[in-house]
């Protein structure tokens, strides 16, 4: 049961208290004008909240009309005016000029990885920020990267062959980011520095690097340096040497590893990648902020019968050719994402006893943790400009933006920080945002440090807002869609044209299947072709892989070559992805209805009982994918649409609801704290089952298609339930 205290004329959850006085206290603020500087935000941007929630409701309202009364495909043009007349689509501002100012390189001007963790999870999020740094050879040797079979299979043991493999890899890695004038690392015998910079050693004779410029610094004695720093496409790249490991002792340069610089940035997630649905959660989030912020946190950690503590690395320092130092930071730029608009969150209640919006909420508190940061004796460890990343998520068009900024501003008033200190990152997700994406950045054009497109979020509204169109195509059709690729391209060119280049970040999607690495690395150079600066990988070795694409391509040589992108693309976007009905034959139907079950079933269960927002989990043929709420928005929407248009039944969905509960279950068998699916005839099911019918049968009603209204409800009920229990 939550307990509440009295602060100002707000209930608040005591473990919010708790962290916020703390919070006050360390920094010398007074907890008395704080809160009424919270109230003060509360009462007057709560029903600034609401009046966009029902903004929202009204277009959909009419858009929902305009697809009864038109079903099918809608005729460009007059879809177009339409949207036009109601307000969906506004006026494309002339001009539109980012002027954001104090922001870190690794988001403004250089390229490279981003990862995406829960920051309920302290390990996993300590794991991502010190994933500014990771070994090479650990990547390809354990991964798919490397071919997995015949000689090269990896087996119990140590696979010398495979290793050589991985050596091989790497050496022609550095031929390719920093070649020599004569010859190729591959014939290095010892590395060395002196006053003209890197010298390789080879059987015969001495080279140089073909671009001394690519040489940095180095570590331990010149004349045998432990580690060797490279510089290419703005990312670094360490030689380490060590001729008593177990790789550099068969080298004949004694390497022993490649370290890459892989995820700049680094956003820890208070959304869709957690279950936070209460007080204690939402506490457990920002303590753990403040954590990363303050430089305290720490997580125990068990691994292969040894037990250490993990923490924040520190920064690398390397000595130049010339005697001078360098210094680069060990751990990525952190972002924090606060929630959207949407939600509600009994952690507060204002003075009429209602439920606040959490985003409201997030953007005071995660500030509020940020402060020893920006002004304690660990200012500039995270944003050395003195800035505070927020990434902030669902919103639906510039308005939305608009009130964003309009509360990050509220939020530098009560804490005293300098106009501007808090920066936003617009998740160009929703297709309200999209088609208004010049006009969102503009509503936060001093602010806006990062856009980025994503297809799952992206394909969850694109279901809903055009639910009553028809039936859309199963999930694997549509992303070849024209719309798709009208979204990915107009995202880069409006972010061009907004002025963003050398002050933001231009993003781009998740790689969902993080155990197929060879794959990932066929495919995830689209991104930086497509001139993204950055990129979402699921894990720290999926960074350090994907890292090698950014040497392959100059994503801003890639962005400075790319095409214009016409007004057409605007039409092409707003083309729903249609099934042609008689291509939804029963078997196509009953595989998409199971494919799409399983994974409903597969998330829910542990979002529900265990309270775990994102994890690797099977499909149907048993492939990890890592699943969060935007997967579970697509998989939960295109179901509703096909039950809305008699594709499928609610007795279909049940049936394979029913089928699939046992196999998710065979494949949790191995979780202790794993609760069954599946029941028996005459029994009632389980909160976790109940949410997975919903979420379809009740899709078609819920907020933008959003899922967080069921699952939060039903994650309370659940917990009360434990609780009860004992």
């Amino acid at each position: 049961m939550t307990s509440y205290l009295t602060r100002a004329d707000l209930s608040v959850a005591a473990p919010i208290v708790e962290f916020a006085e703390a919070s006050l206290a360390d920094s010398g603020r007074d907890a008395t004008a704080f809160w009424a500087g919270v109230s003060e935000i509360v009462h007057d941007l709560v029903p600034r909240n609401a009046a966009l929630l029902a903004r929202r409701d009204e277009l959909q309202q009419q858009i929902d009309e305009y697809h009864r009364k038109n079903p099918g495909q809608p005729d460009p043009a007059a879809y177009r005016a339409f949207l036009t007349e109601i307000g969906y689509l506004v006026p494309v501002p002339e001009d539109v000029a980012v002027t954001t100012e104090d922001v870190d390189p690794e988001i403004a001007t250089m390229a490279g990885p981003q990862l995406v963790v829960p920051l309920l999870n302290a390990r996993f999020a300590l794991n991502a920020a010190n994933a500014r740094w990771g070994s090479l050879y650990d990547a390809l040797y354990g991964t798919d990267a490397i071919e997995r079979t015949g000689e090269l299979a990896p087996g119990k043991d140590f696979n010398p062959a495979r290793a050589a493999a991985v050596v091989a890899f790497g050496r022609e890695f550095l031929d390719e980011i920093a070649p020599l004038a004569d010859g190729s690392h591959r014939d290095a015998t010892g590395y060395r520095v002196d006053a003209d910079g890197l010298v390789v050693a080879t059987a015969s004779g001495d080279r140089r690097l073909a671009d001394p410029a690519r040489f940095v610094g180095y570590t331990g004695d010149a004349q045998a340096p432990d580690t060797v720093l490279l510089v290419h496409n703005g990312l670094h790249a360490e030689i380490l040497v060590d001729r008593s490991g177990a790789i550099g002792r068969t080298d004949a340069a004694g390497v022993q590893d490649i370290i890459l610089e892989s995820a700049l940035t680094a956003i820890l997630d208070l959304e869709d990648s957690v279950a936070a649905v209460d007080g204690d959660d939402k506490a457990l989030g920002y303590r753990n902020w403040r954590g990363f912020m303050d430089g305290t946190l720490t997580e125990t950690v068990t691994k292969g019968g040894r037990t250490f503590t993990r923490a924040l690395n520190p920064d690398r320092t390397y000595r130049t050719a010339d005697g001078g130092e360098v210094t680069l930071p060990g751990r990525a730029v952190l972002f924090v994402r606060n929630v959207g608009h949407l939600m509600r969150t009994p952690a507060v209640l204002d003075r009429h006893g209602d439920e606040v919006f959490e985003g409201i909420l997030d953007a005071i508190m995660t500030a509020l943790g940020s402060l020893p940061e920006l002004e304690g004796s660990r200012a500039g460890t995270n944003s050395r400009t003195g800035s505070m990343y927020i990434v902030k998520p669902k919103m639906h068009g510039p308005e939305e933006v608009a009130f964003a900024a309009e509360l990050f501003g509220r939020v530098e008033q009560l804490l005293g920080l300098p106009a501007g200190t808090m920066k936003v990152g617009i998740m160009d997700e929703e297709r309200r945002t999209s088609a208004n994406l010049a006009a969102s950045i503009a509503a936060a054009s001093d602010r806006v440090v990062f856009i980025n497109t994503g297809f799952l979020d992206r394909t969850g509204d694109e279901i809903h807002t055009s639910l009553h169109a028809g039936p859309f195509l199963p999930k694997a059709g549509i992303k070849a869609q024209p719309f798709m690729q009208a979204y990915e391209d107009r995202n880069v060119a409006i972010g061009v044209a907004s002025g963003l280049s050398g002050r933001a970040q231009i993003g781009k999607g998740m790689w969902a299947e993080p155990d197929l690495m060879h794959a990932m690395l066929q495919k995830k150079i689209a991104h930086p072709l497509s001139g993204a600066s950055t990129a979402w990988v699921p894990s720290p070795t999926a960074a350090t892989l994907h890292a090698l694409h950014y040497h392959r391509v100059d994503a801003f040589a890639a962005r400075a070559a790319l095409p214009p992108v016409d007004d057409s693309a605007l039409e092409r976007l707003l083309v729903p992805p249609l099934a042609d009905p008689a291509a939804l034959t029963p078997e196509v139907v009953a595989t998409e209805v199971d494919n799409n079950v399983q994974s409903i079933l597969g998330y829910v269960v542990r979002w529900i009982d265990q309270g775990i927002g994102v994890s690797k989990v099977p499909d149907i043929h048993d492939v990890g994918l890592m699943e969060d709420r935007a997967t579970l928005r697509i998989s939960s929407q295109l179901l509703a649409n096909w039950l809305q248009h008699g594709v499928i039944t609610e007795e279909q969905v049940d049936d394979s609801l029913r089928r699939l509960a046992p196999v998710v279950d065979a494949q949790n068998a191995g979780d202790p704290n794993y609760e069954p699916l599946a029941f028996a005839e005459g029994e009632q099911p389980g909160i976790a089952f109940t949410a997975a019918r919903r979420l379809i049968t009740e899709g078609a009603a819920q907020p933008s298609g959003y899922t967080e209204p069921l699952l939060h409800g039903l994650r309370r009920e659940k917990k009360a339930e434990q609780a009860a229990r004992g």
